[in-house]
């Protein structure tokens, strides 16, 4: 499902912590860098507050976002690559990520510069099979 605000959401049949072990699976099998992983929930239990199940993964290679950021410095806070694990009020869970077509046209990309992360949602996809 694509949203109107440049974000790509996908149901998904797991838990939010599992949703995020089979995305690293994949990126890892991919030679894909998995730099953090936040814990939102987590942390906003350590504080008192309440929140479904919510985690972050932060990802990338080197080698395809850099050239991006040298040609459009600010894509900087959109990269490395992040996907979101969500549970809503209804107990489902979900993977967003910017959607790579949204961050073209956002940094005016060229389709080269591009091809290194246009395959994203695919591995999303993989992930939640």
């Amino acid at each position: 499902m694509s949203t109107p605000n440049g974000l790509v959401t996908h149901p998904s049949p797991y838990s939010v912590p599992e949703t995020l072990d089979r995305l690293e699976a994949v990126l890892h099998a991919k030679n894909i860098n998995v730099f953090a992983r936040v814990d939102h929930s987590g942390e906003a239990a350590k504080v008192g507050l309440a929140m479904p199940p919510t985690q972050l993964l932060i990802f990338g290679n080197p080698k395809g976002g850099t050239p991006i950021m040298l040609a459009a410095p600010l894509s900087a806070i959109d990269l490395p690559l992040k996907a979101l694990a969500w549970q809503d009020a209804g107990g489902k869970v979900w993977v967003s990520i910017n959607d790579p077509r949204y961050l073209q046209t956002r940094y005016d990309l060229s389709d080269e510069l591009l091809k290194p992360i246009a395959g994203i949602e695919g591995l999303i996809l993989q992930a939640i099979a």
